[in-house]
């Protein structure tokens, strides 16, 4: 077997849909596509349903799976399409885009055409390495321009941000899962896929209490709000209005007023907001 690809569809159909002509992109006005950004661990089966309803895979369309934040790319597009063919949907597809290789014109073309582009959970800045400045990242942005739906979940939750999470801390070299403090110059941020651009993502987030890690985000970046997504759980994105799905908790910090103080390296803020979101609940992003 391949191991750059898994396909779960006979190869017409991937055919077929790479030559498709991709629709007229109007880059100045909201996206016609949608995201849903999943805050990691399980999906529930009502979960997936809502994402496969919302992407309209019922009717028409196909599902690419990229899993190339896991270490394990194979298995990832194996567990990934798993929970897609118990909806009842054939027509899946996994391609594992490498480093330093120029991707398959087919793979793009099929990239763009897609109803769903599913990301799948590991290392945002692994998925990042490969995706950034490459036509991976053009063909995904098409696809949202277009209609299509965008989903992740946890590092392909990260990666929805303009501004990106990696995960590390600059001041300290150790991996840890939250954020003891709330100092400076101590977050770091990235470039992501940028669907996002009015709000910064974090997963994970009751479950792991990664409170520290996005209150330090909205006192550095005070225009954006800091958006957490607990495990089991995502908000379903179009435009600028969002809706809490699954089984958890979504929080919603802001720093309105821009207020931050920084005191031996420590950083204090007033006025701060806080909002948290229970399932079926809806809010405004934006700044």
């Amino acid at each position: 077997m391949n191991k750059k690809q898994i396909l779960f569809v006979p190869l017409l159909i991937l055919l077929l849909a790479a030559y498709q002509t991709p629709g007229e992109i109007n880059t100045d006005s909201d996206p016609a596509g949608s995201l849903f950004i999943i805050g990691g661990g399980s999906r529930t089966y009502e979960m997936v349903a809502r994402m496969v309803e919302e992407a309209g895979l019922h009717n028409s369309g196909y599902t690419v799976i990229l899993p190339m934040a896991s270490a394990e790319p194979d298995s990832a597009i194996i567990w990934s399409g798993e929970q897609f063919f118990a909806q009842g949907l054939e027509n899946v597809v996994g391609f594992n885009f490498l480093p330093d290789e120029k991707p398959p014109a087919e793979w793009i073309d099929s990239l763009r055409n897609a109803s769903l582009i599913y990301i799948s959970g590991g290392d945002q800045n692994r998925f990042m390495d490969i995706v950034l400045s490459t036509p991976i990242y053009d063909a995904i942005h098409e696809a949202y321009q277009n209609g299509a739906m965008i989903a992740g979940t946890s590092a392909g939750a990260a990666v929805m941000s303009e501004k990106m999470i990696t995960g590390n801390e600059l001041l300290y070299p150790e991996y840890r899962a939250t954020f003891p403090v709330i100092e400076s110059e101590n977050l770091e941020l990235a470039k992501g896929l940028g669907l996002l651009t009015t709000a910064i993502i974090d997963q994970h987030f009751v479950w792991r209490s990664r409170h520290n890690r996005l209150i330090t985000a909205v006192l550095e970046y005070p225009k954006l709000p800091g958006i957490g997504i607990d495990e089991s759980t995502a908000i379903l994105v179009r435009g600028s209005h969002a809706e809490v799905i699954g089984v958890s908790q979504v929080l919603v910090y802001r720093n309105t007023k821009g207020s931050v103080k920084i005191q031996n390296d420590k950083l204090g803020g007033k006025n701060l907001s806080l909002d948290i979101f229970l399932p079926g609940e809806k809010f405004t992003i934006k700044p």
